[in-house]
């Protein structure tokens, strides 16, 4: 096993006064010796104070704060892992995130310190640390770290296989899966983003897109944290805000990655018509395919968005695009990256042909070993050779560039959010309380396409032949949902027909769906 290097540490000796993060929400520069020393004393708070040892879990819910990366390598110097929770959720997904969890410690900050108390009190979770006060109520982390005694921090030797972060999914079954992404995962995705990104120790990094999301943390926060780079973080993204960092000489953002979204709604901004970008190297866009108008936008800018595909199982990137690929493929996912290898399979196992759409799978070192408590979900998706089926569909040109096509599941992505159906359906389904007397017959849930974020979600309906069912109208299923799953799961709208259709064993024709009613 391949002992993992100590990144934070080796900056700290030898780059100490080099700025490792930029907290705009707080407004805290942290250079890296002050970094080393923070996740030396939290390392020794979480140990001595709150019991944690190695594999043990500690669970951060809270909006981006430059702290979130003490926490990750406090825990990475330890041997015990992360876990980043999408506050998005409501609290009854995240319990069961929690609980299959099992943190020994929840890390939260002022806006959700509430959720994290009723999530400690219904999972057995032991200790809630608020990194914005305690406020008497939970325990203070800068308390916390002013009296540890950084010294004391164990340092147990970790490997590349040890286990960093588990990162949840949406699963096709209506239960998230827990992706475990390992040390060397985040190392292999460091060395694969620099080829295509023009990564070094001279980036910084606008952090946008939220930290207990793949293409938040590994694109490119913990890379630039990887090379001796700088990441500025925005607490939360603002259009204008975003829009003004990557237009500031001062704040002097080099990279940068967003969803389709985040680009439209800063395209959006009155001051983008004569905006300049002085310092920017990289504009990268990733999370759902990106509408062709919109990268005509951005290239009139002088700007030609990098498209790449990756997954949160494979820690992310899988393809990325050199910005010459930027012009000339668009709509291109990109070439694979070095260290990751690729093949498209067609549906009768076959090695796909050129322009023939297949299932993407990949292999390589920054590919997950599998879900948490989920040797079942392994299984299915990871051969015994260590190939992941991604579940896309794909093809490949005669040059060698990516074409993602469409989901070979039923998924659809949101605002650079998965939706898995079967999960919006089960909650629809819940109308039924009475089970002698449904409102509801059939329910089948499709995305549909969306000016702002790509897709959203619309549920496709039979009513049941009561008078409850004969009743039952859009709002009443929206709201519903609404109460139920998080805001970006929610169908837009809904469409009530006589009858789904089915094939021969009874499966839901999603693509017929699409056709009649995707409109």
């Amino acid at each position: 096993m391949t002992r993992s290097a100590d990144w934070i540490g080796h900056h700290a000796l030898v780059r100490p006064a080099e700025i490792a993060t930029i907290d705009q929400g707080t407004g805290r520069v942290t250079t890296y010796a002050e970094l080393d020393d923070r996740v030396a004393r939290l390392a020794a708070a979480l140990t001595h104070d709150l019991g944690l040892g190695e594999g043990d879990r500690v669970a951060v819910l809270a909006n981006n704060d430059g702290r979130f990366f003490e926490v990750e390598f406090a825990c990475w110097r330890l041997g015990a892992v992360m876990v980043p929770l999408n506050w998005r959720l409501t609290i009854p997904e995240l319990e069961f995130i929690v609980g299959d969890a099992a943190p020994t410690v929840i890390v939260t900050d002022h806006d959700f310190v509430d959720n994290a108390l009723e999530l400690a009190a219904s999972c057995d979770v032991a200790h809630v640390v608020d990194w914005e006060g305690g406020s008497g109520r939970v325990a203070d982390y800068e308390e916390l770290l002013a009296a540890a005694d950084p010294a004391t921090a164990p340092r147990p030797e970790t490997h590349h296989d040890t286990l960093l972060t588990i990162m949840y999914t949406s699963g096709t079954t209506g239960r998230p899966k827990g992706a475990m992404i390992t040390q060397g995962m985040t190392l292999w995705n460091a060395m694969n983003s620099v080829e295509y990104y023009r990564l070094g120790s001279d980036m910084v990094n606008l952090v946008v897109l939220p930290l207990f999301h793949t293409g938040g943390l590994n694109c490119y926060a913990n890379p630039a944290l990887h090379f001796g780079g700088t990441n500025v973080v925005m607490r939360t993204f603002d259009p204008a805000a975003a829009l003004h960092n990557l237009t500031s000489a001062e704040v002097a953002i080099t990279h940068t990655l967003c969803v389709p979204a985040n680009f439209l709604f800063m395209s959006q901004v009155p001051e983008f018509a004569d905006a300049e970008f002085p310092t920017l190297r990289v504009a990268a866009v990733g999370g759902s395919p990106t509408p062709v108008p919109l990268l005509q936008t951005w290239s009139a800018k002088g700007f030609d968005l990098q498209q790449g595909f990756g997954m949160t199982e494979t820690s992310p990137l899988v393809l990325g695009q050199t910005p010459e690929a930027a012009a000339t493929k668009v709509g291109s996912a990109g070439q694979p990256c070095m260290h990751t290898q690729v093949r498209i399979v067609t549906e009768d196992g076959r090695e796909a042909e050129v322009d023939e759409m297949g299932e993407l799978w990949v292999r390589g070192p920054n590919v997950t070993p599998g879900y948490w408590n989920r040797p079942d979900a392994t299984a299915e998706a990871i051969t015994d050779d260590g190939w992941l089926k991604t579940g896309d569909a794909a093809r490949v040109d005669a040059d060698g560039h990516y074409f993602i096509v469409d989901r070979w599941k039923d998924m659809y992505i949101s605002g650079g959010e998965n939706v898995y159906p079967a999960e919006v359906e089960s909650a629809i389904y819940e109308l039924n309380t009475d089970p002698d007397r449904p409102v509801i017959g059939e329910v089948s849930v499709i995305g549909v396409p969306d000016e702002r974020w790509v897709e959203v979600g619309r549920a496709v309906v039979v009513r049941a032949d009561n008078e409850g069912g004969a009743a039952l109208d859009e709002a009443t299923i929206i709201n519903h949902c609404r109460e139920r799953l998080a805001r970006f799961k929610v169908p837009q709208s809904v469409v009530f027909i006589d009858e789904i259709p089915h094939n021969a064993t009874g499966k839901v024709l999603k693509r017929l769906l699409r056709d009649t009613h995707g409109g």
